[in-house]
């Protein structure tokens, strides 16, 4: 996903740009000196404070509705842990504020004219598709798949090997018209290199639902019943799919437009098909913490 932000010469709109009383951002509720240039975002809010328990100074404490945030310090650095919530409708806040925070004048209401860049790392929970990924094993996600849609309410540019992985997928798995187009995004290379070691490393796919969207039935009969096993078998120039969740492709689509660094790295806590979950997801997630601030350090 190549850069796709806009200038305006113009201040933008309270409309647009819709601020709190004293300054910060309407969600997120956050100031730009209250955050990091190293971002790690979660779904559960109650895992900021897990993060941040490894933290040797918290400097920032704010939480309004699910966005809870913590700054602090981590063997010298400067690091936000940083709840969104479920959904790729909470990433599209989550980013479109971050990036405000950043590259936007709060006072004056102006772009700023040098953008900054952000390093965005979600760390979460997420099942495996493929039998040889074990739980409480970690996957780095090199593309995200997007089922959601979010992508295609912007103005978008995607990039050769994006738009092959779309076309191959469409065409391999038979994809239902009716559905939303799938598209294909990628995460930042540097930042997924500076994270990847002894992880399992494929394409993560993101879905817009927990039930249906997944593949899964209650009273509901879903759609696409077979879902995970097309997903299982799809495969393109060494490429697979890896793991299923809900925010990764809005996050790398959102931050690749705004020119952020994003990568996401999932503790595997359900295997689709060996039918196993974790006995105890928390210590793995534990582990993952220790392993992505040692290296967001160093």
């Amino acid at each position: 996903m190549r850069n796709s932000s806009i200038q305006h010469t113009t201040p933008l709109l309270p409309s647009e740009l819709i601020l709190n009383p004293d300054g910060s951002v309407y969600h997120l509720d956050l100031l730009p000196e209250d955050i990091a240039e190293d971002i790690i975002v979660v779904g559960d809010q109650h895992r900021v404070k897990r993060i941040s328990s490894f933290f040797d100074k918290i400097d920032v404490i704010k939480e309004k509705r699910e966005f809870v945030t913590h700054t602090g310090w981590y063997k010298g650095k400067r690091i936000t842990a940083l709840s969104t919530g479920i959904g790729c409708d909470n990433i599209d806040i989550v980013i479109n504020e971050l990036d405000a925070i950043v590259n936007i004048d709060l006072k004056t209401r102006l772009i700023k004219e040098n953008p900054k860049k952000l390093n965005i790392i979600r760390l979460g929970t997420s099942g495996a598709l493929q039998a040889d990924i074990p739980v409480d094993s970690f996957v780095i996600s090199s593309y995200g798949l997007g089922f959601d849609g979010l992508a295609q309410f912007y103005k978008t540019s995607f990039e050769e090997d994006e738009l092959a992985l779309q076309k191959a997928f469409i065409k391999d798995v038979n994809w239902k018209e009716e559905l939303n187009q799938p598209y294909f995004v990628k995460g930042d290379s540097d930042l997924i290199k500076r994270l990847e070691e002894g992880m399992t490393k494929g394409i993560t796919a993101t879905a817009n639902g927990f039930y249906g969207p997944q593949g899964r039935s209650l009273r509901l009969s879903a759609n696409v019943p077979d879902l995970n096993e097309k997903l299982n078998q799809f495969s393109y120039e060494g490429h697979r799919i890896t793991n299923f969740e809900m925010e990764t492709s809005a996050l790398y689509a959102l931050g690749g437009m705004l020119g952020h660094n994003t990568a996401t790295v999932c503790a595997i806590i359900a295997n689709r098909f060996t039918k196993t979950f974790s006995d105890d997801y928390k210590k793995s997630v534990d582990e993952l913490i220790a392993i992505l601030l040692e290296r967001l350090v160093n």
